[in-house]
């Protein structure tokens, strides 16, 4: 461990060398530099000395910049901010991990490794997901726009996906509507329409959460342009589920929503399935007595009776 630590500091103090300037030497070697950098954040990572080798590596990410390699400084730089994801369990320190991850991936766009980016955009997304879902959305979507500038929307879409169910998790069902519509949107362009119709149930969801009848039905009629969806399983359920929700049907919405068609979905849209309430707390349909249907058909025929001689 010693050793790794002096090894370390000695690679530390060549870069300071290297930075210097003299009579003869007008102009820092920052490549040289940069390299001593890496050494060292190496040799102070296997030492266990994390806050060093993040300091390490923004030295190296300085001496890249000022050497204008930037795709190098971008790699310091997320190097930088996955030292402090490892060294700190209680999580305090991993916006500043973050804000080196966004820098980096800002380098990697500018100098022209976009795929770089996103992937870098995604990582930081995952790693702040547990502690700001606001930022984690905003990281995948930026990821999503990145890759879409590539025309990669594979890519894209689940980025997209991403950010859609953290809107869920956290309530914002408006946004939520926007981003899924745009989900769906991209796979319609890729011609992936069983996952369309899957979308298209989420849709209803959020809207019908969102007290949007209007909307909910509307995404649903939108779909039946998606070849297959006529006539699909998931069609039919949502026929069944908007009949059940503007019928006030508590027992029909409840059938569809606890179907394994909805209750296997992501867990934020099952969430929302299971919680579903038709408006007005519903009406449960009750079941009908011996004497109940006794009564109805003496009912009946009385009114075959009345009946009997025709209307006129």
């Amino acid at each position: 461990m010693a050793a790794k630590i002096n090894e370390a500091h000695d690679h530390i103090a060549k870069a300071e060398k290297y930075l210097k300037t003299s009579f003869m030497k007008w102009k820092p070697d920052y490549d040289s530099a940069a390299s001593e950098y890496s050494k060292a954040a190496v040799a102070f990572k296997n030492a266990k000395m994390l806050e060093e080798a993040k300091e390490a590596y923004l030295q190296e990410a300085e001496a890249h910049t000022n050497n204008k390699t930037y795709p190098f400084a971008a790699n310091a730089l997320e190097a930088a901010g996955m030292m402090l994801k490892v060294s700190f369990n209680d999580m305090q320190r991993i916006p500043e991990a973050i804000q080196y991850i966004e820098r980096a991936s800002m380098m990697y766009v500018e100098n022209g490794t976009p795929d770089t980016a996103a992937l870098a955009l995604d990582r930081a997304g995952k790693l702040i997901e547990s502690q700001d879902l606001a930022k984690a959305v905003d990281l995948y979507q930026k990821a999503a726009s990145v890759f879409e500038n590539e025309d990669r929307l594979r890519q894209a879409v689940e980025m997209l996906g991403k950010a859609s169910r953290l809107l869920v998790r956290q309530h914002k069902l408006d946004e939520a509507a926007v981003s899924i519509q745009k989900e769906k949107n991209m796979y319609k362009e890729i011609e992936n329409y069983p996952t369309c119709f899957k979308k298209t149930i989420a849709q209803v969801l959020v809207h019908l959460h969102r007290n949007d009848f209007v909307a909910a039905d509307k995404c649903v009629r939108e779909s039946y342009s998606l070849p297959g969806f006529s006539g699909s399983e998931d069609c039919i359920a949502l026929e069944q589920l908007l009949q059940g929700y503007d019928e006030q049907d508590e027992d029909q919405v409840h059938c569809v929503c606890n179907s394994p068609l909805f209750k296997y979905m992501d867990n934020d849209y099952a969430k929302l399935s299971i919680s579903l309430r038709v408006p007005g707390g519903g009406k449960k349909k009750a079941p009908a007595s011996a004497a109940d249907a006794g009564e109805g058909a003496e009912a009946g025929e009385a009114d075959e009776d009345e009946y009997a001689g025709g209307l006129c």
